[in-house]
């Protein structure tokens, strides 16, 4: 079948979703999917023990392989490091897959045009928010061919997930990914230069009198700040991805490069969600 008859082929057919790599965020979309009664398999080939619970945990399906992961999906989401996405949708091409991709990671636009083109069927998506849960949501934003990000949308009704329809080509769910999470990112990063540097010189209590004058600022809660820590191993692939962005459009760049280099301070402390602030703070002291 090809990508359009695959997905939503039918109102009595169970629609099987693929999900390559369940991480975090990966696995809390699968969960809402499989609590929603679609079918969500997963490659066990290759993954740690804890992506196995987190998986088990999620409701979602193994199989042994990749091979077997593609013959089984109707439609595939790519949520994955962004380092890797280009790297996944190859293995997925290459595996054969002739359902629908959804190339879901904080890419480029351009990256991410590259990638459709592996497919004949692919969407562009856009995840803002938290791993989405009982006590929070998420938002996917689709471009593409609106019949089918109207097809992806529909299996995601009464989750915790909800779809956005972005007019529009390929690329612009990407774009509003670079643009968002360009300054949501490069806050935390500015935020915990400052914090840093206060600290260095003895003037943190100072730092956060002013801070506190501010209002919903990432610099008023340092406290968010060991978890951009233990997250900054894919902030930093994300940043490199909004500087070119911002390149392509003919904007500068600097600012996101630079928290990217930020962010590179911290790939010691990966999903190292127990680091405590002082440690976070001190570690952007370590020698680039």
């Amino acid at each position: 079948m090809t990508g359009g008859e695959r997905v939503g082929a039918g109102s009595e057919r169970v629609v099987t979703v693929g999900l390559v790599h369940p991480g975090r965020m990966g696995a809390a979309v699968g969960r809402e999917l499989a609590g929603a009664g679609t079918r969500v398999v997963w490659c066990r080939d290759g993954r740690s023990e804890a992506t196995v619970r987190r998986a088990a945990e999620a409701g979602l399906d193994p199989v042994p392989d990749l091979a077997a992961l593609v013959a089984e999906s109707d439609l595939i989401i790519s949520l994955c490091p962004p380092a890797a996405a280009e790297e996944v949708a190859d293995a997925v091409a290459r595996a054969g897959f002739g359902g629908l991709y959804v190339e879901a990671n904080a890419i480029s636009p351009a990256r991410t045009a590259r990638i459709a083109s592996r497919f004949d069927a692919a969407l562009d998506g856009c995840v803002i928010g938290p791993p989405p849960s009982p006590s929070a949501g998420a938002r996917l934003y689709l471009s593409g061919e609106s019949r089918r990000a109207a097809e992806v949308a529909a299996l995601f009704t009464g989750t915790a997930v909800e779809t956005v329809a972005v007019e529009g080509e390929v690329g612009r769910a990407s774009a509003l990914k670079m643009a968002f999470g360009s300054y949501n990112k490069a806050s935390a990063a500015l935020a915990a230069v400052s914090h840093a540097l206060a600290e260095a010189h003895g003037v943190g209590e100072e730092l956060m009198t002013e801070a506190r004058r501010l209002t919903l600022s990432q610099l008023a809660a340092p406290e968010r700040l060991p978890s951009a820590a233990a997250r900054a191993w894919r902030w930093a692939p994300e940043m490199e991805e909004g500087a070119a962005t911002f390149r392509d459009a003919g904007l500068p760049d600097d600012l996101a490069r630079a928290a990217a280099a930020v962010f590179e301070r911290w790939a010691p402390d990966r999903d190292d969600f127990e680091i405590s602030l002082a440690d976070a703070l001190a570690h952007l002291r370590r020698p680039s």
